[in-house]
């Protein structure tokens, strides 16, 4: 084990813990907006979407590295991504708890209504789109930093789907509890959407243009 080994597996944890965290984030304040006996699915749903698009673009990371504008055009699905959250989190803090938190009352056979299933339709979409961003950012990063190391990128790839089976639930849980934190939720989303359209519009020497113009 050599001490360049160890910097690379350091980098990737470190890696993992905010690229995951981010895409832990979406699917739990997605999973928040809905009916309780929804949420858990839609964790589950999430973190199985998000796990075989790490692994799909994992397989053609180098592939994906070569590719100019490919952090645009994550950058692009994420800002359709922060709009649709923007529109969710109204409707989830203008809800009374009641419809957040059903009482003891609500039939334990509830059928799921039509809305229902239509707004767990589009968490799911929402969910998808994220993952597929946020996948092409974090295999990127690990594949950078893990090289032609194929055991790297597959540990980097496991944990990173182990952090957000951790930060999921948990964002959820804080999500229903201090409402508006959905909002700085959002802030950080659109932090991270201008960050990724700056990098890809750097791959085409976009700033570097308008530098020496």
């Amino acid at each position: 084990m050599t001490f360049e080994w160890v910097v690379d597996v350091v980098q990737i944890i470190f890696a993992d813990i905010i690229l995951s965290g981010d895409n832990a984030l979406v699917i739990g304040m997605a999973a928040a907006g809905l009916s309780p006996e929804l949420r858990k699915r839609a964790i589950f749903i999430g973190m199985m979407m998000a796990a075989g698009m790490r692994i799909l673009f994992a397989v053609g990371a180098s592939f994906l590295i070569g590719i100019k504008g490919v952090l645009l055009v994550g950058g692009l699905l994420l800002a359709w991504v922060c709009w649709r959250f923007y529109k969710d989190i109204q409707a989830f803090n203008e809800a009374g708890e009641e419809e957040a938190n059903p009482t003891a009352d609500t039939p334990a056979g509830e059928v799921v209504t039509d809305a229902k299933s239509a707004h767990f339709r589009r968490a799911l979409i929402t969910i998808l789109i994220a993952d597929i961003s946020m996948s092409i950012d974090n295999i990127l990063v690990v594949a950078a930093i893990a090289r032609e190391n194929t055991t790297l990128l597959v540990f980097g790839l496991a944990l990173a789907i182990a952090m957000m089976a951790i930060f999921a639930t948990l964002i959820m849980k804080i999500m229903l509890r201090y409402r508006w934190l959905s909002y700085l939720g959002l802030v950080f989303l659109v932090y991270l959407t201008g960050t990724m359209l700056y990098d890809g519009l750097a791959q085409f020497g976009f700033f570097g243009a308008m530098g020496g113009a």
